[in-house]
């Protein structure tokens, strides 16, 4: 805001980006949420001044011989020191339903992309191509699982009730203690195969000094 204000009188200001360091491409994202944006770099930065005309680049360049740019002035002033400490704080308070709204209709725009895709994925599948191909999609016997957040959340719950299941195998002590003996019984059982086959294939075993 206080570049735009600043380059204003050069020309209409189109747009200004600020950027970590100097990049050759021009920067095509654009921040659609105050919830989920990557903090700001602190120190010196890079800001790219985007007229609507030629005119406002010769401008701007003709504003060195003029003197220094002063950001904060009398009728523009900037904050500082507590008071710009106020309103960093004020503005990292959350609202609650509004990033809840932010959030649904995320999910929805989501979601209906994704029914768009499934739908044009059905219409195509089986369809040739022009060159008489046909594409393969992730439907079939084992169709993927839809990702919608009914679906996320029945993993979920099926998960935990697994998890529960296998605590309450061993709930008491003397469950486990038996569990430990049973695991013990088994692995003496196997040495006793293993050393009995091992012992039968050296009797087996002929002398070849040849």
């Amino acid at each position: 805001e206080s570049l735009s204000r600043l380059f204003f009188s050069c020309g209409h200001v189109q747009s200004v980006d600020i950027c970590d360091k100097p990049e050759v491409a021009e920067k095509t994202d654009t921040l659609k949420s105050k919830f989920f944006n990557p903090k700001t770099t602190k120190g010196f930065r890079v800001a790219y001044v985007v007229f609507r005309s030629p005119a406002g680049v010769q401008a701007a360049k003709a504003l060195a011989q003029r003197g220094p740019l002063l950001i904060s002035t009398e009728s523009h002033p900037v904050k500082t020191g507590i008071s710009k400490w106020i309103a960093s704080y004020a503005a990292s308070v959350v609202d609650r339903e509004e990033l809840k709204a932010e959030v649904d209709a995320f999910m929805q725009d989501y979601d209906k992309q994704i029914a768009e895709e499934e739908a044009k994925a059905a219409e195509e599948e089986g369809v040739p191509d022009e060159e008489g191909w046909v594409k393969v999609t992730r439907k079939g016997r084992k169709p993927g699982l839809p990702r919608t957040e009914a679906a996320n959340l029945r993993v979920l719950e099926r998960e935990r009730r697994k998890r529960a299941r296998k605590e309450l195998l061993n709930f008491y002590a003397w469950q486990h203690r038996e569990t430990k003996r049973e695991h013990i019984a088994q692995l003496r059982k196997k040495f006793e195969e293993d050393k009995q086959r091992i012992a039968l294939m050296r009797a087996q075993r002929k002398f070849r000094p040849y």
